[in-house]
C-alpha cells in the first residue's frame, strides 16, 4: 500500500508516500491535457520543487514535428518560469502499460544539464 510507505532517494532524501501519491497523480492528470494528433501518444511529467511545491507539464505536438516539446522538458522550462530552481523528484507518465519508456534524448539533455539543482 502505496501510502504506508516512504521512499528513500539516492543522495537519502526521504519522500513520503503521500508526496509521491500526490506527485504521481498529478502527472497522471496533466497526461490528460497532452496535445498529441499526430502521435495519438500522450506523455506528462509532474516536477517535486525543494519546497513541495508540483510543476506539472505535457507534451504540445506540432505539425512541423522538430517544433513539439516533451513532457520533461514542459514541465522543467514551466518550474523555472515560476522561479523554481531546486527539484527533488520527476514522475513521468504515457499510456503504456507493459513496459518502461525512458525520456528522449533531447529531454535526457535538458535533465542532465538542471541535474546540478535537483537534490535527488
Amino acid at each position: 500500500m502505496l501510502a504506508n510507505l516512504v521512499f528513500l532517494n539516492h543522495v537519502g532524501l526521504i519522500l513520503c508516500a503521500d508526496k509521491v501519491k500526490e506527485l504521481i497523480s498529478k502527472c497522471l492528470q496533466a497526461r490528460d491535457m497532452a496535445y498529441c494528433p499526430y502521435s495519438r501518444f500522450p506523455v506528462a511529467a509532474a516536477i517535486l520543487t525543494a519546497d513541495g511545491a508540483i510543476i506539472t507539464g505535457c507534451n504540445v505536438e506540432n505539425a512541423s514535428y522538430g517544433l513539439t516539446v516533451c513532457a520533461e522538458r514542459t514541465a522543467i522550462q514551466r518550474a523555472v518560469v515560476e522561479g523554481y530552481r531546486q527539484f527533488t523528484a520527476i514522475a513521468v507518465t504515457c499510456d503504456i502499460k507493459d513496459r518502461f519508456v525512458g525520456p528522449c534524448g533531447a529531454c535526457r539533455q535538458v535533465l542532465m544539464e538542471v541535474r546540478h539543482t535537483y537534490l535527488l
